[in-house]
Order: C-alpha cells, then sequence, then structure tokens
C-alpha cells in the first residue's frame, strides 16, 4: 500500500492510494467466507454453497465493501497522522482513466481531493469596539404592561354598545345563499373577540352593536382557523373544512373588561402583599423587569455584531470551489450549482466564524469541564420548568435531569457548542472596547429582529 499527498494550492490537497491485492485480499476472503453461512442459493443448504459460485455472483459487491472500508481507514489515519485541519470530508475524485476490473481486480489507485483550513492569527486588543445595545423601558412600553395587569386583573361588565375591545355574546344561526334561516343549518351560541379579528371591514362591522343586533358575517373571517371555527359554531373538524355559509349572529350581550384600579390591591396581586406599596414603585419594577427580560436578546444582537465585524476583519480565504462541491455531494437533498452559489456567501461568513471561534478557544485555552455543562443544563431546564409556569425542582432533582440529557450524544454536543460560544463571546467581552447603547423597546425590536 501507498499513500502519497500532492498539495494542489495553499488551500486543496489531493491524497492518492494505491492497494496492492495483499491489502485487501484477506479482508475479501474473510467476508466471502462470512457471507457463505448466511447466504442459501437454491440447490444448496446455508453455508454449503459452492465458494466459485458465491464469487462470481456476489464477489465484486463484497470487494467494493470491503475496498471502501480500507480507503475510509486510511484517509483518516492519514488526515490524523499528518495533523491536516481539513474542512468538510475527501471527496473522490473521479478519473476515467482509471478504471477497475472488480471480477478480476489487481492494483487499485484512488484519489481524494481535500480542502484545507487557512492559516491566520486572530489578535483581540482594546482597540476592538463593540456595541451592546439594551432596552431601556420607556413610557410607552411601561404603560402598556401597567395596562395588562390592570385587565388581566379586571372584571367583564355588561355595556350597553361594542367598542375594539370587547367581547360579544351571541348565537349563530347558518343562513341560505338568499340570507333566510337555513333547514336544520348551524344554530350555536357562542363569543366573538372583537379585537383578535383580523379582517378590517368585519372588525369595523363589529364596532358600535347593542345587544338584539343582527349581523351577516362570514364566520371564517371571525375565527382563526379550522380549530376555531370548530368550537365557535359547534361542528367538527370536517364540517369546518368545507363551511362555506355566511351566517347571522345575533347579539344578547356587549361584555367589555373593567380595568382594576392602579391601587393596592393590584399590587399585590402581581408582586405578593406588600411588595410594592406606591404607584411609582409599581411602575419601577416593571421597567426593570421588562429591561431584564430582553437580557438574551441583548446578548443575541452582540453576538450578531461580534460575529460580522470578526468575519469582516479576517484576513483569510476558503477552498471556496472544493466547498461548493463538497456541500452538494453532502446534501441530502439534490442541490444545484446554481442554488448553492446564491447561498454560499452565508455558508462562508458561518465558516469564517467557527474557524475564528475555534482559534480563539485553542490560543487562549479556553475549556467547557463537565461540570460546566450541568450547571448549564440545570438552567436551561429551570428556564423550561418556568416557561409552563411549573416550580423549580431540589436541585439534586433538576441535577439529575441534566445529566439525563446530557447522556444524549447529539444533546450533549450542542450544549458544549452553545457553551463554547458563550465563553468565547464573554473572552471578547473581557478583552475589547464595550459601549453600551440603550435603546426604547421599539428600536430594540427593528435591531433584534432585523432579517
Amino acid at each position: 500500500m501507498n499513500i502519497t499527498q500532492e498539495n494542489i494550492g495553499a488551500l486543496n490537497a489531493k491524497v492518492t492510494i494505491t492497494l496492492q491485492p495483499e491489502d485487501y485480499s484477506g479482508n475479501f476472503e474473510k467476508s466471502l467466507k462470512n457471507y457463505r453461512k448466511q447466504v442459501a442459493l437454491p440447490g444448496f443448504r446455508p453455508g454449503n454453497a459452492p465458494m466459485g459460485l458465491l464469487k462470481k455472483k456476489y464477489g465484486p459487491a463484497i470487494l467494493i465493501e470491503e475496498v471502501n472500508k480500507i480507503l475510509s481507514d486510511k484517509i483518516q489515519a492519514h488526515i490524523q497522522e499528518n495533523k491536516l485541519n481539513i474542512l468538510g470530508s475527501p471527496l473522490p475524485v473521479t478519473d476515467d482513466s482509471q478504471h477497475i476490473d472488480w471480477e478480476n481486480p489487481g492494483e487499485m489507485k484512488f484519489s481524494y481531493e481535500v480542502g484545507l483550513a487557512p492559516e491566520f492569527e486572530v489578535k483581540l486588543s482594546g482597540k476592538d469596539v463593540f456595541t451592546y445595545h439594551k432596552v431601556k423601558a420607556d413610557k410607552t412600553i411601561v404603560d402598556k404592561q401597567v395596562n395588562d395587569y390592570a385587565r388581566r386583573y379586571g372584571k367583564l361588565v355588561s355595556v350597553e354598545q361594542s367598542q375594539e375591545d370587547d367581547m360579544l355574546l351571541g348565537q349563530f344561526t347558518e343562513l341560505n345563499e338568499d340570507g333566510s334561516a337555513k333547514d336544520g343549518g348551524i344554530k350555536h351560541s357562542s363569543t366573538i373577540s372583537i379585537q383578535f379579528v383580523e379582517d378590517p371591514d368585519t372588525k369595523k362591522l363589529l364596532v358600535g352593536l347593542k345587544p338584539g343586533d343582527t349581523v351577516t358575517l362570514d364566520p371564517k373571517k371571525v375565527s382563526k382557523g379550522d380549530a376555531d371555527m370548530v368550537a365557535m359554531l359547534g361542528i367538527s373538524k370536517e364540517e369546518a373544512q368545507f363551511f362555506k355559509s355566511l351566517t347571522e349572529f345575533s347579539i344578547t350581550d356587549v361584555k367589555r373588561i373593567e380595568l382594576h384600579p392602579l391601587n393596592q390591591e393590584l399590587f399585590d396581586k402581581v408582586y405578593g402583599e406588600g411588595e410594592i406599596t406606591s404607584e411609582n414603585s409599581f411602575r419601577e419594577r416593571i421597567a426593570n423587569e421588562i429591561e431584564q427580560a430582553f437580557g438574551k436578546d441583548a446578548d443575541n444582537v452582540f453576538r450578531r455584531e461580534v460575529v460580522k465585524k470578526m468575519v469582516a476583519k479576517a484576513k483569510f480565504e476558503l477552498p471556496d470551489e472544493f466547498l461548493k462541491r463538497w456541500i452538494q455531494s453532502s446534501s441530502e437533498k439534490p442541490v444545484s450549482l446554481e442554488q448553492i452559489e446564491s447561498e454560499y456567501q452565508q455558508y462562508s461568513e458561518v465558516l469564517k466564524w467557527q474557524l475564528i471561534e475555534n482559534k480563539i478557544i485553542g490560543d487562549n485555552k479556553i475549556e467547557v469541564t463537565p461540570e460546566d455543562t450541568i450547571e448549564f443544563t440545570k438552567t436551561l431546564m429551570a428556564q423550561q420548568y418556568a416557561q409552563y409556569g411549573m416550580p423549580r425542582p431540589e436541585d439534586e432533582e433538576l441535577t439529575n435531569v441534566a445529566k439525563k440529557v446530557l447522556a444524549n450524544r447529539e444533546e450533549a454536543k450542542r450544549i458544549y457548542e452553545m457553551l463554547y460560544d458563550q465563553k468565547v463571546i464573554d473572552f471578547i467581552k473581557t478583552t475589547s472596547k464595550i459601549e453600551e447603547k440603550e435603546l426604547v423597546y421599539e428600536e430594540f425590536l427593528k435591531l433584534a429582529y432585523q432579517v
């Protein structure tokens, strides 16, 4: 066996593996004998088929499989022994001049193209400036949250005439095409929340109505999908899919949420008895919670800026043409080179950041320990419990849950990557100049969710 490497430029290499019959014949004969024990050919008992017949019928397929195993092992061993920092995985070189007769094999030669990662330096200093954007809870967003609490703890009261935030109670009656009530049609009492009606003409129609009024409606325009219409009209899922009739809605009552007064009773309901004793304190607490709630989004915005600037600053190239071919060959679904070209810029930027990140990790000996992963996973689990309104378990129980999550190899890999990413960003924060900038809620949202 012989393995050679030929560098093709700075970022590409060609690795050629030459196999002699003695390199693969032993494995081939062993696999053929094992296969003989399993296969049943007509006229022969299992394990007794003639070797010559087996070799003629199944030999080429078995040989291809064994040779591929040898090639895979040897190319990986060559990469490790020579400490090649490759991108993607080796691609077989198609060469029409190299034809292998799998029925009468002899010397075999296989070539692979590999893409090499570039050599580069990452220097961070106080001259590198990054902006950390934070949410400033202005009066508009605080007023909105105060109003939400007042609505949540308010009470429903009957009013004479409907407004945009009201709820209508009444009965749906299915109509014929001429507007008359349909014999045997649907009659069902239900409600309509005007604020959730998306069709502007329908919403306008529902404002200004009184108990005793009737209005003709398309039920699809006052419901959110088939599931909502099922409950609203009291029909089955199948009926909802094909329901096309208009309905008459007869109003029996108009309900409105009467906001809870901003008093001690409301403060106690929201934060517990005696925690907040004035409206100013109530608003300050809400403002702090809003700003803290967007901490993760602020971190994400900061990370995005860091990645963008670091990639733009990077002075290295990638083996682009190799990577495009590798993406095409490794894609689960067929993809054209035109599609790859259109998306390659984004892909290359992600790859460059991965290389930069790995360089920072290696140069600065950044480590993630098993203890780090357990504590991080416990935090993730606790957040999930809180999201579903469940109390945080005792620390021992939460630790056991975290260990079970990390027992899954894919989950463990994902969590390690998240932690390394977080530690790299934290490292950049300590070695660069960070300028904080406050944005009001609406401005921050535009920045955080820009495409």
